[in-house]
């Protein structure tokens, strides 16, 4: 039976490693030879592919604790064949002579636009190749999946992080005002979250999102109203925050590799701005990296169907039905919500953007409506246990086995 190939891609989740391990443990079960490409899509162009075969039990079992990217990833992508033909041969070389029918590529939409060139290389080189895409990235913005495994984590950390901040202001509430900066380019699924922090009875923070454009004189006008009532203004803003013109707050460069904008600063713009125009100073947090990797604060509905999406993908890879990403519909069930496993053609998902629906926003454009709570409290659900060694969290990384010769 050929070998299957498992690649991550992109940025890093605390959850990403569920699906390897999902993926791991299903090959294994079915008599699958299986692989990971070191260090991703670059690792595949230059043969680097670690044996698993050979992995030991303890060290595979590891992974279901481990946030982070455990065979390491990158943010190589796959040009289309009339750009880069020699990489293309290059890959099919790499392929042919590795054995591999199957690749299960884990990573967001722009990843996704890989696995179906992935699927293109096959067919144009006759290889017998299946390619699935595995859903995973903390902006949420996947098309054809309820949500992107990875997200609710990083909302449950934010939510849980500004709650806890909230009360540190509140206590010292002498117009104050706190901003905090998350991630998100070009969707506010992650600033939306952040609308969880508020406690039962209290205004939850203002939200600049980046579907909505800046408006200095709303804003402003919200963040007195907030001073006058409590003493204090909490605010959450997207790093992808823009101004009516489409035009980011905060862009430093574009990004010479995977052509996105490199944004950071958006905090500090606003803080500067709140010093201009209404003479208060801003405490500013930067979360950047920290949302996606506190394994500490991981859903267990996230982390859950992070594994189930890895070991369905193996089944999907096997059946012959390549050329699909797999996608997770929520249904309601005797539980609250069930969640059904979807294959969608690549073409219909690969480098499209969800934006988070206007439904979700509301009307003054700084909260969120009932809808996007409804949305959202399902997916924070649930907590997993974590070891401890020393006092501190034991993510010790395994020992991986050597390179396929």
């Amino acid at each position: 039976m050929s070998r299957l190939l498992y690649l991550q891609s992109g940025g890093p989740t605390a959850v990403l490693n569920r699906s390897a391990l999902g993926v791991i443990e299903a090959a294994r079960a079915r008599g699958v030879a299986v692989c990971a490409a070191a260090d991703g899509l670059a690792g595949l162009r230059a043969g680097r592919l670690l044996d698993l075969d050979t992995a030991g039990a303890a060290d595979i079992a590891a992974l279901g604790s481990l946030p982070g990217a455990a065979f390491g990833s990158s943010r190589d992508i796959l040009a289309p064949f009339e750009d880069d033909a020699p990489g293309w041969r290059q890959l099919a070389a790499v392929l042919r002579r590795f054995g591999i029918g199957y690749v299960l590529l884990n990573g967001g939409n722009g990843s996704m636009e890989t696995a179906r060139l992935l699927q293109q290389l096959g067919e144009r080189f006759a290889l017998p190749l299946q390619v699935v895409g595995i859903p995973k990235t903390i902006d949420n913005d996947l098309e054809g999946t309820d949500f992107s495994p990875g997200f609710p984590s990083a909302a449950k950390y934010l939510a849980s992080s500004l709650r806890e901040v909230t009360l540190d202001v509140l206590s010292m509430a002498q117009q104050r005002v706190f901003i905090m900066e998350t991630m998100g380019r070009h969707v506010g699924w992650l600033t939306a979250a952040c609308a969880l922090a508020a406690l039962p009875g209290e205004a939850p923070p203002l939200l600049l999102l980046p579907e909505v454009a800046f408006d200095e004189a709303r804003l402003l006008a919200a963040v007195r109203q907030r001073l006058a009532e409590s003493g204090c203004c909490v605010i959450a803003v997207s790093e992808g925050l823009r101004h009516a013109d489409g035009r980011f707050v905060a862009q430093l460069h574009a990004d010479a590799v995977y052509g996105h904008e490199h944004l950071g600063g958006a905090g500090m713009w606003l803080a500067q701005r709140l010093q201009q125009q209404l003479g208060v100073k801003a405490h500013v947090a930067l979360v950047d990296c920290l949302q996606r990797a506190a394994r500490h604060l991981v859903s267990a509905v996230d982390a859950q169907q992070a594994y189930r999406l890895g070991q369905q993908a193996v089944a999907t890879a096997l059946a012959g039905q390549g050329g699909v990403m797999l996608g997770l519909l929520r249904q309601p069930g005797a539980s609250g919500v069930d969640w059904q496993v979807q294959p969608l053609p690549l073409d219909e998902v690969a480098n499209r953007e969800r934006a988070l629906p206007a439904d979700f926003i509301a009307a003054d454009g700084l909260s969120v409506t009932p809808a996007f709570d409804a949305y959202l409290r399902p997916l924070l659900q649930g907590e997993r246990p974590l070891a401890f060694a020393d006092g501190l969290p034991d993510l010790r990384r395994p020992a991986w086995p050597p390179l396929l010769p």
